[in-house]
């Protein structure tokens, strides 16, 4: 059989299907069909056939991609939760609340979003990543999520009790700090106008306290009422690390205002914890002028100890930081100088002839947003009549406090022997991990908008967010070579001359940030930048045109700079489609 093309004068050529046979010692041929409609692909490959060839299939006829899920961030930071263990923290037996919770987990350090946005993106239908069939949550809703989030809030304490003997040892640093967070509503009882950290005035506000390991690894989260003043959640924290942690040996440290004298004598020292924390301006200025901080001391040495009957059974670790006096000084000199143009601006007022300001209480009035704004009016003369306004600085209590700048003094009721000096300081410093975290809260992990309207809900929310920080804060550390971060912490210490001196980078974070390169020649990324960077690997759902022929799912394969990421991590590309 072969395929013949017959001319047809001004028409198309008809397209035939013969067929050669002999007859009486003769070839004849014979039309078994005509294919003059047929497509030229089809007739293509009928030829192709006919002659013995393979036939000439279009791929792209075959197949088509039914759906593209992005899936390497999805796999990256599950393969985390599920090397950190977090699963089997939260529940040993699996079930749909627990995948829920690893979901929202998840989540929160890819995309962090509300609940019903974050239900909407399981759904297979409006998904955008494979988070939701990956963990078989295809069909959840809000309402699940909530469900799930109180199956959470009930198993809090046991999970933190897990995290704290994981991660906080017997005579170990227990370090704890207080933000704040501004809340959308009116009808939760957590809710007040307080003390705005997170730069939100004005607004209903929730506080929350965060303990972690010295390292800064999140431990336990707990929510107080918004208008709670951070050394009244002192004693909680006391109580949960004493009772509820059972660590033979802790010390708490905080800064000066939250472990207070009242916060020490009432709750820290009767419970028999040592402590780390500073003391306050006044303080420091009482020690200089009675004599027992000499001041020359300093041109020495950066840190010396001393004692003090005020502070009996107490180490006083004074300490001097030439960068830090520099930029109080620096700092003083433009508030005086702002608040000095401001105040010549209303003594102008009274002096100009058209309209001038007149009347004490209104210039008063106009003086006092002033000096509020700057807050150094202790550093003027003000003499305030009914047309004048005269001012002058005060010289030498502006030099008098110049002498303390970049002064501070520690206060701990540890033995030297148990920790030496410079190891105070390191210790103290160590608190930039937990404000690290709070800005990681009001950041990447999006802690508002905070929409919930029970007291329960607002706790879980507010927990999750530990967990995804939680989460985060290992993956960083694992990432470390790829990213803007120091991945050689022991030759930065190594550089550094003193405790007391600000941090340094080691060599090699100095280089990438020149660079904007790693060692291998990739390019660097921010954490948020590399986790988009693996969302570019895609769950391919491919559908046969062949009705039977099944559906597959086919994974992009990874770039050189995307397996390295993996191999970082210890998990695979493929995690849930292996």
């Amino acid at each position: 059989m072969y395929v013949a093309r017959v001319p047809n004068r001004g028409s198309p050529p008809a397209i035939l299907l013969r067929e050669s046979y002999r007859e009486d010692g003769k070839v004849r041929n014979r039309t078994l069909a005509n294919l003059s409609r047929w497509p030229e692909d089809k007739v293509a490959a009928l030829q192709a056939v006919l002659k013995g060839l393979p036939p000439k299939v279009s791929l792209e006829d075959s197949f088509e991609i039914a759906r593209s899920l992005g899936h390497g961030h999805v796999a990256a930071v599950l393969g985390a939760v599920r090397n950190l263990g977090l699963e089997e923290l939260f529940d040993p037996v699996s079930s749909r609340p627990r995948d829920l919770v690893t979901a929202m987990v998840v989540a929160q350090v890819i995309d962090p979003s509300s609940k019903l946005a974050f239900a909407r993106g399981l759904r297979m239908k409006t998904a955008t990543s494979s988070l939701g069939e990956v963990l078989c949550l295809t069909g959840a809703d809000a309402n699940d999520c909530y469900e799930a989030m109180d199956w959470l809030l009930s198993r809090q304490e046991r999970i933190e009790d897990a995290l704290a003997a994981r991660h906080l040892k017997g005579g170990t640093l227990v370090l704890y700090d207080v933000s704040s967070a501004a809340f959308e509503g009116r009808t939760c009882p957590l809710g007040a106008i307080g003390h705005a950290k997170d730069g939100v005035h004005g607004r209903l506000q929730i506080v929350y306290g965060l303990l972690t390991s010295k390292e800064g690894v999140p431990v336990a989260i707990e929510v107080f009422k918004g208008n709670t003043g951070d050394p009244k959640t002192v004693a909680s924290q006391v109580k949960k690390v004493k009772e509820r942690f059972s660590i033979s040996h802790v010390c708490i440290v905080g800064d000066r205002g939250m472990l207070t004298k009242a916060r020490l004598r009432d709750d820290v020292v009767p419970a028999e914890l040592d402590y780390i924390t500073a003391l306050r301006s006044p303080e420091i200025k009482a020690l200089v002028e009675q004599g027992t901080i000499q001041l020359g001391l300093f041109d020495e040495q950066d840190l010396f100890e001393i004692a003090h009957p005020d502070y009996e059974g107490e180490r006083l670790v004074c300490c001097k930081n030439p960068l830090l006096a520099e930029e109080r000084a620096r700092k003083r000199q433009s508030l005086l100088a702002a608040t000095e143009a401001e105040l010549g601006k209303i003594a102008a007022a009274c002096r100009r002839e058209r309209r001038p300001l007149r009347g004490k209480d209104a210039i008063a009035l106009r003086v006092g947003k002033v000096i509020n704004h700057y807050k150094v009016a202790k550093h003027f003369n003000l003499e305030i009549g009914e047309t004048s306004l005269g001012l002058s600085r005060k010289e030498d209590q502006i030099a008098a406090e110049a002498t303390l700048d970049g002064i501070y003094v520690l206060r701990t009721s540890l033995s030297g022997e148990a920790l030496e000096g410079p190891e105070v300081v390191s210790s103290y410093k160590a608190l930039a991990n937990v404000e690290r975290a709070f800005r990681s809260f009001n950041t990447d992990l999006d802690i508002r908008p905070i929409r919930h309207r029970t007291e329960e809900r607002v706790r879980a929310h507010v927990f999750l967010r530990m967990l995804s920080y939680y989460v985060s804060f290992h993956m960083e550390r694992q990432l470390a070579p790829m990213l803007f971060r120091d991945d050689d912490k022991q030759a930065a210490e190594a550089a550094r001359t003193s405790q007391v001196a600000p941090a340094q980078r080691s060599a090699g974070a100095l280089r990438k940030v020149a660079t904007k390169h790693t060692e291998a020649g990739d390019p660097v990324h921010s954490f948020q930048s590399l986790l988009k960077d693996l969302a570019t690997i895609a769950a391919n759902r491919v559908q046969p045109n062949d009705a039977g022929l099944p559906a597959f799912t086919v994974i992009t394969t990874p770039t050189p700079l995307q397996r390295r990421a993996f191999e970082l991590l210890g998990t695979s590309h493929r995690l849930g489609y292996a």
